[in-house]
């Protein structure tokens, strides 16, 4: 018999732990938060290096909140190793932006159609060109309709994954917003582009926690855990994936 691809290096778990759609927040304690909160009979399946996994039941659909960490190569290694070793078929970011553009504010869900990026990433692909990374329509269009559903304001286009919190170049926002970039992250872009080559599905659902053209900031502790409309949006999400 075949060994087992699982556990992993970075889950320890088997497939039937995790549901089908996984939402994941950078931080481990908003997926503990996710759990607490929103999921009945939670149960903790990952704990590996602290990122907290968990599984549980949401208006009767299992569900899975784990975090990714913060970056595209931490994200590339939870979502990779999630499509391919436990049969996971869609896994939303749920985490906060930076907004780039006067009509988006402090709160508002920002919904990425596309991730543009700084980084290397999608160099291991080998593509003889420019690689669009996207997120799924049908998870996209739910989201949607969940965020309508709930009175939520939202907004709907492309988004900035960055490899750098900390940036060298003072001009970077500019040109980037001056290109109609919604908001500024930092993992949705690896996301989409392993779920591509998985044949899987992702969406990147950001809550924006800063401005970076007025300087409105919320703290680390509202972005734990006030970021609650976004993270019913997803749960919803989710179930009406499974219909």
């Amino acid at each position: 018999m075949a060994k087992p691809l699982y556990p992993t290096p970075h889950i320890n778990a088997s497939p039937e732990d995790f549901g089908k759609t996984v939402l994941m927040p950078g931080d481990p304690l908003r997926a503990q938060f996710i759990a607490q909160n929103f999921l009945s009979d939670a149960k903790l399946v990952n704990n590996v290096r602290g990122i907290q996994g968990y599984t549980g039941n949401y208006k009767n659909i299992k569900v899975s909140v784990m975090a990714s960490g913060m970056g595209m190569p931490s994200i590339g290694i939870y979502s990779y190793e999630l499509f391919n070793f436990f049969g996971v078929e869609n896994i939303m970011r749920i985490g906060s932006a930076g907004a780039m553009q006067k009509e988006v504010h402090i709160r508002d869900i920002v919904i990425g159609m596309g991730a543009c990026t700084n980084s290397s990433f999608v160099a291991q692909f080998g593509l003889p060109g420019t690689f669009s990374a996207i997120a799924s329509y049908e998870m996209m269009r739910k989201a949607i309709e969940c965020c309508e559903a709930l009175g939520a304001r939202y907004h709907v286009g492309n988004i900035l994954s960055s490899d750098t919190f900390y940036s060298d170049d003072a001009t970077a926002v500019e040109r980037w917003s001056k290109m109609g970039v919604l908001a500024i992250e930092m993992e949705a872009a690896a996301l989409y582009m392993n779920a591509a080559r998985c044949g899987k599905n992702a969406l990147a659902i950001c809550t924006i926690s800063d401005h970076l053209l007025t300087g409105e900031e919320t703290t680390a502790q509202e972005r734990q855990t006030s970021f609650t409309q976004m993270m019913e949006v997803a749960l919803d999400t989710a179930v009406a994936l499974e219909k």
